[in-house]
């Protein structure tokens, strides 16, 4: 099945999805590489609102200076903010009787992080073409909670006893 398939799938029902993924041995690996494509993309997300701030500026804020300080907080300072968390979510799982793995906290954040990417592009797609606004800040709010719904549902999924 398509990527997009199974990330629209995932809106209806993350703990089916997120149950399939266990079922299929999907392992640090799988979860590394979903981790690192979500970052691409909100990298990609990012770039047509860089465009508009250096077009705007008339130059005073190059697009090639906003442009690698993106790329660096997105995929070299997020991954580790990502992982951290994820571990944390892990422990808060354990304290409430939770008994998967940390691999198996990580597969369900970064899945949610992955899962969240077409409305985090039709994000940045809104912020560039209108700017900053209400606008942007209720697809911004939509795409947060389309991550938080399929994170904490595979958690939760993921954490059950096997």
């Amino acid at each position: 099945m398509a990527t997009a398939q199974i990330i629209f799938e995932s809106y209806r029902e993350p703990r089916k999805v997120a149950r399939r993924f266990r079922d299929a041995g999907a392992d640090e690996g799988t979860g590394l590489g979903w981790l690192f494509a979500a970052c691409i993309l909100f990298f990609v997300a990012l770039l047509p609102s860089l465009a508009r701030t250096s077009h705007l500026s008339n130059g005073d804020a190059p697009l090639f200076g906003l442009a690698l300080g993106t790329f660096f907080g997105t995929l070299l300072l997020a991954p580790i903010f990502f992982y951290v968390v994820a571990s944390m979510s892990h422990l808060v799982a354990k304290a409430f009787g939770g008994q998967g793995t940390p691999t198996d906290a990580r597969l369900a954040m970064f899945w949610g992080l992955l899962a969240s990417t077409p409305l985090v592009l039709f994000q940045g797609l809104v912020k560039a073409m209108i700017g900053a606004g209400l606008q942007a800040n209720m697809v911004a709010l939509a795409s947060f909670a389309v991550f938080l719904w399929v994170w904490i549902n595979s958690l939760i999924e993921l954490e059950k006893a096997a």
